[in-house]
């Protein structure tokens, strides 16, 4: 499944371009801060498998004022690197490849 090109950044990782989105207004769960923020990457010019990142933060736009890291450039980046080094291939169709770096996120319960 592609990514919508609106609120879409583009960002080059060693040479290659992508297209990263974070979702502007969180969901249910992420608006409770009972789940973490996530956030999707694609190929730019070749879309593919798109890469599904869950982050270890709550999202920027919680309801419950839970303090949040911003998305930033440079942890996309970061992440696109480990994400290849794991295995994904960004331009071969096929499902999405999951990147779960949740592991320190504490909901608000």
């Amino acid at each position: 499944m592609a990514l919508v090109r609106k609120g879409s950044r583009r960002i080059v990782v060693e040479g290659t371009a992508y297209r990263w989105r974070l979702r502007g207004r969180p969901t249910y769960f992420q608006g409770l801060a009972w789940s973490p923020c996530t956030f999707a990457v694609e190929h730019a010019d070749t879309p593919g498998a798109t890469l599904s990142v869950t982050t270890d933060q709550p999202h920027p736009s919680n309801w419950m004022g839970r303090e949040a890291e911003s998305v930033r450039p440079p942890g996309v980046a970061a992440t696109v690197r480990l994400a290849l080094r794991e295995g994904w291939t960004p331009t071969t169709p096929g499902s999405a490849f999951h990147l779960d770096q949740s592991a320190e996120f504490k909901p608000s319960y």
